[in-house]
């Protein structure tokens, strides 16, 4: 291979390195809807009358502790919501079972324990606010 075609070969290689990043950022913490999936109470701990939200996260994410603060102040400060911290280390079948394939991942659960919303990474608060206001049961309070 000639040095001109390894340059071109290796520019190649950093622009789709650089398109797939920019990709990724761009989905990180977006929501997704619930494809009808469901979350056991028991795998949870528990679930809120209204609403649960719970996150998915491992001992060694990063990410994790400020998505834990702040979704447990999102769920303070609503009735009948509940934050739900599932650490992935010690329960590797439940990141099988629910699809999680990154931590943090948070789900919009209502009181059934269907899933509303998935949040795969850092949620912004404005986003986990109003799905959690598209809620039915949530409009009537």
């Amino acid at each position: 291979m000639t040095p001109l075609a390894a340059l071109a070969a290796v520019g190649v290689l950093v622009v789709l390195a650089l398109v797939a990043g920019l990709v990724w950022r761009a989905r990180d913490g977006r929501r997704r809807t619930g494809r009808g999936e469901t979350v056991d109470a028991a795998d949870a701990g528990g679930l809120g009358s209204r609403a649960t939200l719970v996150q998915f996260s491992t001992e060694m994410c990063a990410r994790c502790p400020q998505v834990r603060r702040m979704l447990g102040q999102v769920a303070a400060g609503h009735d009948g919501v509940l934050h739900a911290d599932v650490d992935l280390t010690h329960r590797t079948d439940l990141a099988t079972k629910y699809r999680v394939l990154q931590t943090p991942t948070t789900f919009l659960v209502d009181g059934d324990g269907t899933v509303r919303a998935r949040f795969n990474g850092v949620p912004l608060r404005a986003d986990v606010e109003e799905a959690l206001g598209s809620l039915p049961a949530l409009q009537e309070a």
